[in-house]
């Protein structure tokens, strides 16, 4: 099977122009609201995608109460394979300001330094960012420069969309049943609290990645560790061997986490400790770490070091009680994939079929699909096509959500098992 010229044609207006009204809509995920989804944002986009599917012929598109959307597509005539999953999600990072994104397409990008209209001293070059060589005469799509664009996932949620449109539109375009899912809240870590598992297929495929041609089928193991120091506050004029600070205590502390092994200085496959917040006052403190590695068995030791700190300041400071609480928030599902390596095998074949090279990474990160696989949905994540997410120098080529849109229809059609 061939996705020709009429196709390709289809998909580059087609998820262009979902991919710039999705990006506008303000759906960044909020951390401090417990309820899902943590801000109305993803709701409208969920109940805008809903109105779309059913346009272009999906009636049993449905949002539930949580803003899950899930939609069904069924099984091309004479193909009775097993279902299959594509995931994308609907919110935005709020690592960066998400709201008024105003995309900018720059068309025939000239190989230069790409300049923002609403910042002038905000500059995207080749030099820090070497993957736009790749593009040259190619359009670049960036926000105005005073917000992120959105591409992830805004671009893996259009690229399906386009997929789901094509497959109505061209019934050559064979392909096994179809159950898709959008999450919400999966940039806070919420993504499949509550998803329904009976509403998936037998297995997934996340539209999440960066870079054209990636194929990620490993993640960090991640854990949240969060340590409360419980001190005692006297006024400071009398405070001499009574006062336990548990502020300065607990910005001491956070000193003693080793520097090599922070974001800041690592890369790869190697680990790190990650502060993501520390605040409170002489009464008591709380501090936030992400640990993550590719090998569990290196977070434990981190988890260790910490609590043994945490035993050495205890003894230095008489009197101050801790709370040290664990939260492993997903595995590397590296450990389920390999077990399943056909999963990954097709959608390598797939990428290639659509005339690109494949990119095989481990994701510096998690997403949808770690859970899933954990879940009993074997899930590796393919590429969305952008570049420096959570920023405001954020950049998708025009051409790799096309190539998006490719691999997907090549991938629905190796699952069919039509020759």
């Amino acid at each position: 099977m061939t996705v020709n010229d009429e196709i390709k044609e289809f998909i580059k207006k087609d998820v262009l122009k979902r991919f710039l009204k999705y990006v506008k809509m303000d759906t960044s995920s909020n951390e401090d609201e417990k309820n899902q989804p943590s801000s109305e944002g993803q709701r409208k986009l969920g109940q805008l995608l809903v109105k779309e599917l059913k346009e272009i012929g999906c009636d049993n598109a449905e949002l539930d109460k949580y803003s899950y959307l899930y939609a069904n597509i069924h099984a091309s005539r004479g193909v009775s394979s097993i279902p299959i999953t594509f995931c994308a999600h609907l919110d935005t990072s709020p690592s960066e300001n998400g709201k008024n994104v105003k995309p900018e397409i720059h068309k025939n990008y000239n190989g230069k330094n790409i300049f923002f209209k609403d910042d002038k001293e905000l500059v995207l070059s080749p030099e820090e960012c070497p993957e736009l060589l790749k593009f040259k005469s190619r359009d670049i799509i960036t926000a105005s420069g005073t917000t992120l664009l959105g591409a992830d996932d805004k671009a893996g949620v259009a690229e399906i969309m386009t997929a789901l449109a094509c497959f109505m539109k061209f019934e050559e375009l064979i392909h096994p049943e179809l159950r898709i899912v959008f999450t919400p809240d999966e940039e806070i870590g919420r993504g499949t609290e509550e998803i329904n598992l009976k509403k998936l297929g037998k297995i997934g495929y996340t539209v999440d990645g960066d870079q054209m041609g990636v194929i990620e089928d490993e993640c960090f193991n991640a854990y949240l560790v969060t340590i409360s120091f419980y001190g005692l506050n006297v006024h400071p004029g009398y405070a001499k061997n009574k006062m336990i600070n548990a502020c300065r205590i607990s910005a001491r502390f956070v000193s003693k986490i080793p520097e090599y092994e922070t974001p800041e200085h690592t890369e790869q496959r190697e680990g790190f400790y990650h502060v993501l917040e520390i605040g409170g006052n002489e009464n008591k403190a709380v501090v936030k770490i992400l640990l993550r590695d590719f090998d569990e068995a290196n977070n434990i030791q981190r988890i260790d070091y910490l609590k043994q700190l945490i035993e050495l300041f205890k003894n230095q400071y008489r009197g101050l009680k801790t709370e040290m609480k664990v939260k492993n928030q997903y595995k590397n599902m590296k450990e389920i994939l390999k077990e399943y390596p056909e999963i990954v095998d097709r959608v390598e074949k797939a990428v290639r079929m659509s005339g690109i090279d494949v990119i095989k990474k481990s994701i510096r990160g998690g997403t949808d699909g770690a859970k899933l696989s954990e879940k009993g949905v074997p899930t590796p994540n393919i590429f969305a096509g952008g570049m420096m997410f959570h920023s405001k120098k954020e950049w998708i080529p025009l051409i790799a959500m096309q190539k998006a849109v490719e691999t997907i229809i090549n991938l629905c059609f190796l699952w069919t098992g039509i020759n």
